[in-house]
């Protein structure tokens, strides 16, 4: 990825942040996808649900990353696979903003355990179009919106 497309997707990231830190609580209103960045949403409950890491692992970019609270950086799919390993439950996502451009885009929204009314973190997906045109994800960096304990 070039220099300019880089600060692009920082740029496109950066403004959503800042669009959903400046809503407050309330957690921002769900908006609706495009049906292709929709699938990349259900697709991750599908595999989330089916506690399937290949099946995460392979809707990511090759040199993907995740970017999960109190744990290091994973990049790449085989390393993606190996850090979701052994994880999934009942997982809901909601989108609260969206943007693509050409090759690039995001995705920041909401996720919720168990069929939980509220959120209880919240990610942000930057995503890559694939060479054969799907949307993949380049990074999946979410956080959980309770304070950790001391």
């Amino acid at each position: 990825m070039s220099r300019h497309r880089r600060a692009l997707a920082v740029g496109f990231v950066l403004a959503a942040a800042a669009a959903v830190a400046r809503a407050g609580s309330p957690a921002p209103p769900s908006v609706t996808l495009p049906p292709e960045l929709d699938r990349v949403l259900r697709d991750y409950e599908s595999a989330w649900k089916a506690r399937d890491a290949a099946a995460l692992a392979k809707l990511f970019a090759d040199d993907g990353f995740v970017l999960s609270s109190s744990a290091p950086a994973v990049r790449g799919r085989a390393a993606i696979e190996r850090h979701y390993a052994g994880a999934g439950g009942n997982l809901a996502l909601r989108a609260f903003a969206y943007a693509t451009d050409g090759r690039h885009g995001y995705i920041v929204g909401g996720y919720a355990w168990d069929g939980a009314a509220e959120d209880r973190g919240k990610f942000t997906l930057t995503l890559v179009r694939g060479g054969d045109g799907r949307w993949l994800i380049f990074s999946d960096m979410d956080n959980g919106n309770a304070r950790p304990n001391p």
